[in-house]
């Protein structure tokens, strides 16, 4: 199959003040969130990526075009509805310190399975359609371009945390146990028996390794080699 890499948005001002912003439109990256999206497009100007799927919220889309700013290509750059931010219902547009004394608050932290959100979407629903959407595309672009390809998806948090959850065969209950941050990068790739997860909620480093793509096959037993060291620059 070909391999996903998850992009976080950039950090906003809602995110810098503790604001659940939800879908809430006019929500942009803050200057830090900006430079989280340029260093996180830096980091993917090596690989060529067949396509930037992005949520429609306003955050991601500008995410995105930091990212395609840094390509050497014209990668396909289509909105992808199901990867928008979970529906809170009553809860967007509060604060995080507020809703913390909310009785659905404890079975956010350990229970979202059975999580719906008042006036909202229920937490499986949102992981549902977010991994249905991660998976279709997947399956599109290795039609479309063969195994080697690498992708972007650009969306958010808890939709990211419940993509991983999926990929590492977790339940949905245990997702919180994930941290995915502004501007990060985890990367998938849908195998034929099962799903591999080659990095989380990472924020530096080479990532050209990408380049060639990701072999499948069985897991190697004690590890493996892992990944090319990347080529050490002259000074």
């Amino acid at each position: 199959m070909a391999t996903v890499i998850l992009v976080r948005h950039g950090r906003t001002t809602a995110n810098a003040t503790g604001l659940l912003a939800g879908r809430a439109v006019g929500v942009g990256l803050d200057r830090i969130g900006h430079d989280q999206a340029a260093l996180t497009g830096d980091r993917l100007a090596a690989v060529p990526l067949v396509a930037v799927v992005s949520s429609p919220l306003e955050r991601c889309q500008q995410t995105a075009q930091l990212i395609l700013d840094r390509q050497a290509g014209t990668p396909y750059a289509p909105v992808e509805p199901d990867l928008i931010e979970c529906d809170y219902g009553q809860w967007q547009g509060r604060t995080l310190s507020d809703l913390a004394s909310e009785e659905l608050w404890p079975i956010v932290q350990s229970q979202p399975s059975a999580v719906v959100f008042p006036g909202g979407e229920s937490m499986a629903a949102m992981q549902a359609r977010s991994v249905a959407a991660i998976r279709r595309h997947d399956s599109a672009f290795e039609a479309e371009y063969g195994p080697g390809a690498v992708w972007v998806a650009v969306s958010h948090g808890d939709i990211i945390k419940s993509i991983l959850a999926d990929a590492l065969g977790m339940h949905l209950d245990l997702f919180q146990r994930i941290t995915v941050g502004p501007g990060s990068v985890s990367i998938v790739r849908y195998g034929a028996s099962r799903p591999s997860v080659h990095a989380t909620n990472t924020d530096a480093g080479d990532l050209s390794w990408l380049s060639d793509g990701i072999h499948s096959g069985d897991a190697p037993v004690g590890g493996g080699a892992g990944q090319k060291a990347p080529k050490a620059s002259c000074a």
